[in-house]
């Protein structure tokens, strides 16, 4: 038995999961509101003018309860505050407060609220921060990187990662671990396992797979395309989830960690050793590294790790910020999100 005493887990808000389909209603939110037309569709309601604060943050609650949670739970309204030009909606959801913001109109939700100058500023700092981390070098980096498979911070790090793995492949040792609880319920269970025993057994149909997967989410269709052996597969996850208990934690909530989030042992010894907290979490060369989330970034942070550098470092790769959760290689507008 898992003892969990002791050990609290700490939501970031910008890493809050409200569902499935979050990110693909976030990034569709965002990308129209951009242009300046995204609307919600309350039935037999048409909005002319300014709405109230009340209106609004009934009709946003509304659309998330009826949109973007899980089934079985559902948000509530805390707070509308007033910032002017736009409506500031503190909503409840599973214990936490988060923040969403409104046109005062009621049509246009926004699930962040960006002060664009200090865009620049921000950028910037970031991509300085980066260059100037001290990354140990190798002759061979070992770059490991733990994750939550639904998590879509995670899944952003493994679209910018991906192409690197690729390039370097044969010269760097590039892996994918999981971190050791679970907060996208069973799905995550099981689709951690898949991956954890392609990558273990079947590591020629590993880089397929996650390219399919990150895209889609349709492990079906992935397996089949990368030609993964799924008898094999079978084996190896009935055997990790004997091996750790995996499915009988998960169906025993007294060892849930905070009383919230199923243990996934099946990596807690590298989990330990590095001390990871969320996911995604980026190690290289034994040394925890923030790495801005497109395919350039991770390749340039990787090849700082060589004590020579092999001649692939020479070559560009995109430098468009990954999109988080499932769906478009690119498409993302930070690189700072995490789950945990």
């Amino acid at each position: 038995m898992m003892e969990s005493k002791g050990r609290t887990i700490k939501i970031k808000i910008p890493a809050i999961n409200f569902g499935n389909q979050f990110w693909k209603i976030f990034s569709l939110v965002l990308l129209v509101a951009l242009v300046g037309s995204i609307y919600m569709n309350f039935r037999g309601v048409s909005f002319s003018g300014q709405l109230s604060s009340n209106d609004v943050g009934k009709k946003v609650i509304d659309f998330i309860n009826n949109n973007l949670v899980q089934p079985g739970t559902s948000a509530s309204l805390v707070s509308v505050k007033d910032m002017g030009s736009y409506y500031e909606i503190i909503t409840s959801y599973q214990g936490q407060q988060i923040p969403v913001y409104a046109t005062k109109d009621g049509k246009i939700l926004f699930l962040q609220a960006i002060e664009m100058t200090e865009t620049q500023k921000t950028q910037t700092q970031t991509t300085t921060q980066q260059q100037t981390q001290e990354i140990p070098k190798r002759d061979i980096p070992d770059v490991k990187v733990f994750i939550m498979s639904y998590c879509p911070f995670g899944i952003q790090a493994v679209k910018a990662l991906l192409p690197v793995m690729k390039l370097l492949d044969g010269k760097a040792n590039i892996t994918i671990h999981y971190v050791d609880y679970i907060m996208h319920g069973e799905k995550e269970v099981y689709e951690n396992l898949r991956q954890y025993c392609i990558q273990k057994e079947q590591r020629d149909k590993f880089y397929d797979y996650m390219l399919c997967f990150v895209q889609s989410g349709d492990y079906q269709k992935c397996l089949n395309e990368a030609k993964v052996d799924v008898n094999k597969l079978n084996v190896c996850m009935n055997e990790t989830d004997q091996k750790y208990n995996v499915t009988k934690y998960y169906q025993d909530r007294s060892t849930w960690l905070s009383g919230a989030y199923p243990p996934f042992l099946v990596e807690k010894d590298l989990n330990d050793k590095y001390g990871v907290r969320g996911s995604p979490t980026i190690i290289i060369n034994d040394k925890e590294v923030r790495v801005n989330r497109s395919p350039e970034a991770f390749k340039q942070a990787i090849c700082q790790a060589f004590t020579n550098p092999p001649a692939e470092c020479n070559q560009t790769l995109s430098t468009e910020t990954a999109s988080p959760g499932i769906g478009p290689l690119t498409g993302g507008s930070t690189s700072s999100g995490s789950c945990g």
